[in-house]
């Protein structure tokens, strides 16, 4: 009877030791905690949660692991975004989260639970979609100009603008990212047109490119580009990568036209020599223009360039005159911010002299420096001077003397005639060449030597006054 009682022993024990070696765990289909995964690098944390029975079949060193299929809902070769610590999970359910992988992309993504001890496995996660937006800033295309044309029976390229910089997080950069095209069809609709990082158009409309994160909302899309076919009256449009008016302390801007086969750039209606690319880089404001060849039609563009960021004026004329006990008050008119102004006297500082106005008293040259000293820093200047008052002659002269003897160097008419009159005055020689046109005459002529070879040279003179009326004659010039 001992024996027996003995072997009942062995064998219950035997029993439950297997028992507990076979012991299984049920995991249920994981419960997720959100609809998309639409991560970035601001946001990347999920939850998902499941339960597990019987709790008593978790053992010590159990881990629970988090596997991510691929973006078809595969486990062939599952990622694992999770691991628990040993034995750091023993009551149901649980709650675990995680981060998705940074290269992430597809609509039909799903998660499935494991145990190491004992080892078991769920049913997959319902599907869903899944993006990591590494990108997820505007960014342009086609230098930011908004329009483009094609030739009849060509087509216009779209392109992503590359590298990035500040003021362009181009999605190029990242690798891993793919792009959809899109042609509005309406104010706030659009239909899809092809996937790829360039667009061949054809067809006239507005296009534009976004990032592909699926059903993910994304602010990683372009600006829009009117497409049309050339016609005889086809314009289109330069772009100034600092903006227009843009900062000239920045340094130079660089000017873009559409795409082309080539290009001549002007400026101010003067063709510049050497200046046949897409693109020209300038520090010069002014009126710029571009023609460019499309092969099989042309077209052209233009902007005008302005660089001071403010603007300015000032309120008295380039030359001027004073009698004796007299002033002149100059005042610069701005809307610059936080203005600064250095007035100068012959080109030397005038000390405390800071403010919009001066009033000058003395003959000479003056200038004004205005500068911006805040947002874009910028300046500008102005030059004015004051001189003795213009002997009043009653008579147009027909003779003159420039031998420097201080008596009749130069030619003196009448003050009706001189010094912003706005009397135009014209003096040509015998050939008819004109040496002299200005509507502000200062009585200064000549102020180069002229030669004289074997007779004293004879120059004419045309004087046309305010009211429209005319004075001719000759200027015979003697040593």
């Amino acid at each position: 009877m001992r024996n027996f009682n003995i072997y009942k022993i062995v064998v219950v024990l035997l029993f439950s030791f297997g028992a507990k070696i076979n012991a299984q765990v049920v995991i249920s289909k994981p419960s997720l905690g959100f609809t998309q995964a639409c991560a970035s690098p601001s946001f990347n944390s999920y939850n998902v949660t499941f339960t597990f029975s019987p709790e008593t079949a978790i053992t010590s060193t159990n881990q629970f692991i988090v596997e991510l299929s691929d973006d078809t809902g595969s486990f062939t070769n599952p990622t694992i975004i999770y691991t628990s610590a040993q034995g750091l999970i023993t009551t149901s359910p649980a709650t675990l989260n995680f981060a998705v992988p940074t290269t992430i992309a597809g609509e039909a993504y799903r998660l499935r639970i494991k145990s190491t001890s004992p080892a078991s496995s769920s049913t997959p996660s319902n599907a869903f979609a899944a993006y990591y937006k590494i990108q997820d800033t505007p960014f342009s295309i086609n230098n930011l100009i908004s329009t483009g044309v094609y030739c009849s029976g060509g087509s216009y390229l779209l392109t992503i603008d590359n590298p990035g910089g500040a003021t362009n997080d181009s999605p190029l950069q990242y690798p891993s990212l793919t792009f959809n095209w899109y042609r509005e069809t309406g104010p706030t609709t659009s239909v899809f047109v092809a996937s790829g990082e360039t667009l061949s158009v054809n067809q006239p409309g507005t296009y534009f490119v976004e990032t592909n994160y699926g059903t993910c909302t994304s602010n990683s899309y372009s600006n829009r580009v009117t497409v049309s076919e050339s016609s005889t009256s086809s314009t289109s449009e330069i772009s100034s990568s600092l903006g227009n008016p843009y900062c000239s302390s920045q340094g130079a801007t660089t000017l873009s036209a559409i795409n082309g086969i080539s290009y001549q750039w002007y400026k101010d209606g003067n063709i510049i020599s050497g200046a046949t690319g897409q693109m020209y880089e300038t520090n010069q404001p002014g009126n710029y223009s571009v023609n460019i060849n499309l092969g099989n039609c042309s077209t052209s563009a233009s902007i005008n360039l302005e660089n001071n960021g403010f603007t300015s004026s000032i309120d008295v004329p380039e030359f001027n005159s004073l009698n004796e006990g007299e002033t002149l008050t100059a005042t610069v008119t701005t809307d610059a911010q936080n203005p600064q102004f250095v007035w100068y006297f012959d080109d030397v500082v005038i000390s405390g002299a800071n403010t919009n106005s001066y009033e000058a008293s003395q003959i000479g040259n003056y200038k004004v420096v205005v500068s911006q000293t805040s947002g874009c820093i910028a300046s500008t200047e102005y030059v004015f001077s004051i001189r003795e008052p213009f002997p009043d002659v009653a008579n147009i002269p027909n003779l003159i003397s420039p031998n420097g003897d201080g008596i009749n160097d130069t030619w003196v008419i009448p003050q009706e005639y001189v010094n912003g009159a706005n009397a135009e005055v014209t003096i040509l020689t015998p050939q008819g060449k004109i040496v002299l046109q200005t509507n502000n005459y200062q009585n200064n002529w000549p102020e180069n030597q002229i030669d004289f070879v074997s007779v004293n040279p004879i120059y004419y003179y045309i004087i046309k006054s305010a009211n429209n009326q005319i004075k001719k004659g000759s200027i015979t010039v003697v040593k």
